[in-house]
């Protein structure tokens, strides 16, 4: 929901950056690499009760997957960059709700299993689209330039780490946050269903 609202005023930044970056020999798949390493880090002290503690290597593995895009952009961007980046984007988003699971299985794992339910079907909802999209040759930039054609909804990806921080700041609140955040994916992919039936339904 916020995402196009963030873009502008992060995306200079970022690309002042990844010029820096692209300057230094660092490839974006390096970046890209570097930032789930940070988030399946995150991940792993969540699971052992670290929650404090994970909110660093999950904002700087944030961080990393915002810069790998533009020092892709830098230099000279791939299908194959995007396609690792959105791959590891789903890894990090599954491995944050199970290191809870793992932290507390008898309080979080139902909860948590709900969650990574409804990522999935949101992913889906996601990924399903923008092969139509590629399909139909349409385009937007309304969050960046990206390899993949990126829908809108009520939870994009700043609505998310949002969502993980709350987590790791409460963790003891992780199941009915799960319930709430989990409710409002399948609202989010709902609606992008609905989006493609307007979009793409040829009668």
């Amino acid at each position: 929901m916020f995402d196009s609202k963030i873009r502008p005023l992060i995306d200079p930044m970022l690309n002042a950056q990844g010029q820096v970056i692209a300057r230094a020999g660092i490839s974006a798949n390096q970046v890209t690499l570097l930032g789930l390493a940070l988030g399946l880090l995150s991940a792993g002290m969540i699971a052992c009760g670290l929650f404090a503690l994970a909110l660093l290597p999950l904002l700087l593995s944030r961080l990393a997957d915002g810069l790998d895009g533009a020092v892709a952009r830098a230099g000279e961007p791939s299908d194959f960059g995007g396609y690792l980046d959105i791959t590891c984007d789903f890894l990090f988003y599954g491995a944050v709700p199970f290191a809870f699971v793992l932290a507390n299985p008898d309080q979080n794992a139902v909860a948590g299993a709900f969650l990574l339910m409804t990522f999935y079907v949101n992913g889906t909802s996601f990924l399903g689209y923008a092969v139509l999209a590629e399909k139909h040759k349409m385009k937007s930039t309304a969050r960046g330039v990206k390899t993949l054609y990126f829908t809108g909804g009520l939870l994009e990806g700043a609505e998310t780490i949002g969502f993980f921080v709350l987590l790791c700041l409460l963790p003891d609140w992780f199941a009915p946050m799960a319930w709430v955040f989990g409710a409002l994916c399948l609202v989010t992919a709902s609606s992008r269903v609905l989006l493609a039936l307007r979009v793409f339904h040829r009668d």
